[in-house]
């Protein structure tokens, strides 16, 4: 194992030995590229091609392993850069190979393919473990179902959503998976015990879809689900998770880290859910508060302008009298001030129409699907967001960054906490 560095230009090459890993963290407003010169390499399951540049922007944080050795060469500025010899990787491939026989026998039987919930405490690297088990998964000719409900730090769309995707091809190397047709529920918070009534409602629904969808698709059928979680693993967290499990019907769930929630999970399950511990990576990095929110600003920036700002998204003003703004959940009132025969979380879940007015502004609005109040609106999927970039009280207008030019294709708009404020 070697590592050559050229100081003026900032080129750093690294020999890998069969089973390590090069892990480096991008220093902020820099850019490093990364180039395989030899051998076979990969980052969180995808395969890196020969010769080809793989550009990542400030803060990312990239594990480049390797079964067989290889070299690469590293251009630009890094926080961090080490080879680890000691990485958890032969355990994952273990769990993707435990869960590639229940698919064959699922295949063979026309039967339905695992479903693994992948759980742990907040920063143990639930998203890569699942990112490597589709990418995995993919890669032997399988079409998984993606599930993410982590409101906060979720991958499939902007925070405070849950969602679902068919995972057709292994996720780029610098942008993760092709986020093609997802289907996205409106959730509105960044925490899931912000409406924990509300989340366990969407939760149930989006598993109720998936396994409709998955009913007529005998490919995705045997290829199961992977789903990753919200790392609020104590209290109502843990209730929430086990609701997960549940609704999902999971056969498998894979517990990073914490040997506490490894023996309630082994405790509270039905015998035939096989729960696994499993080690998180030592390249894994606990964040900050303010790293999260800034991890959730560039996810709503990612939406609107693409991650290497590609896209151009639409301004333009929506009259009020033009669309209905709703909320979902009213302020929470005592049993005792309840209807008869109504509980306090009933009001969690109820929809809540908004004064347009100047509060909404830098607000996300979801577009709903539902064509009207009189439909099940809290779970209806989404069509998009836009953002409330200015709101003109005078004139009774509000203007919004939307991804796609006038009119808005539903009238139906949902109020959500999150909030953007864009800067282009």
């Amino acid at each position: 194992m070697s590592e050559e560095k050229d100081k003026d230009s900032n080129v750093q090459e690294f020999k890998l030995e069969p089973d390590t890993e090069l892990r480096f963290e991008v220093e902020s407003k820099n850019e490093v590229t990364l180039e395989l010169k030899s051998g076979m390499g990969e980052v969180f399951g995808t395969e890196l091609v020969k010769g080809k540049a793989y550009v990542f922007t400030s803060g990312a944080k990239i594990a480049v392993f390797t079964w067989q050795g290889c070299t690469v060469e590293l251009k630009g500025k890094t926080d961090v850069v080490y080879i680890a010899k000691e990485t958890p990787m032969i355990m994952y491939l273990n769990a993707h190979a435990a869960m590639e026989q229940l698919r064959r026998k699922a295949e063979g039987e026309g039967g339905r393919g695992p479903i693994a919930m992948v759980v742990g405490p907040t920063d143990v690297g639930k998203s890569t473990v699942c990112r490597l088990l589709l990418n995995y998964a993919v890669r032997m000719g399988r079409r998984p179902v993606f599930v993410d409900l982590d409101v906060g730090q979720g991958q499939i769309s902007v925070p405070g959503t849950i969602g679902a995707l068919l995972v057709e091809r292994p996720a780029t190397v610098e942008e993760g998976f092709s986020q093609q047709a997802p289907l996205v529920y409106h959730y509105g918070h960044k925490s899931p015990g912000n409406n924990p009534a509300l989340y366990n409602m969407l939760v149930s629904r989006l598993a109720e879809v998936i396994q409709e969808r998955m009913g007529s698709n005998r490919k995705a059928n045997a290829s199961g689900v992977v789903i990753n979680t919200c790392g609020w693993v104590k209290g109502d967290g843990y209730r929430q998770l086990t609701h997960v499990a549940q609704a999902f019907e999971v056969d498998v769930i894979l517990v990073l880290d914490q040997e506490r929630l490894f023996n309630e999970l082994v405790r509270d399950m039905p015998s035939f859910v096989k729960v696994v511990f499993l080690p998180k990576s030592g390249g894994v990095v606990e964040r900050s508060q303010a790293t999260r929110a800034e991890a959730r600003d560039s996810r709503v920036k990612e939406y609107f302008y693409g991650l290497r700002s590609r896209l151009y998204p639409h301004s333009f003003d929506v009259r009020f009298s033009d669309v209905r703004i709703c909320k979902i959940g009213a302020p929470s009132l005592p049993d005792s001030c309840m209807p008869l025969g109504m509980k306090a979380e009933d009001n969690m879940t109820k929809l809540v129409s908004v004064t347009p007015g100047t509060s909404l502004l830098h607000h996300l609005l979801a577009v709903s699907f539902a064509a009207s109040l009189d439909e099940d609106v809290i779970q209806s999927n989404v069509a998009g967001f836009v953002c409330v970039t200015n709101v003109d009280m005078e004139r009774q207008l509000m203007t919004v960054l939307s991804p796609q030019p006038r009119p808005l294709p539903k009238t139906l708009l949902l109020l959500s906490d999150i909030q953007f404020m864009d800067s282009h």
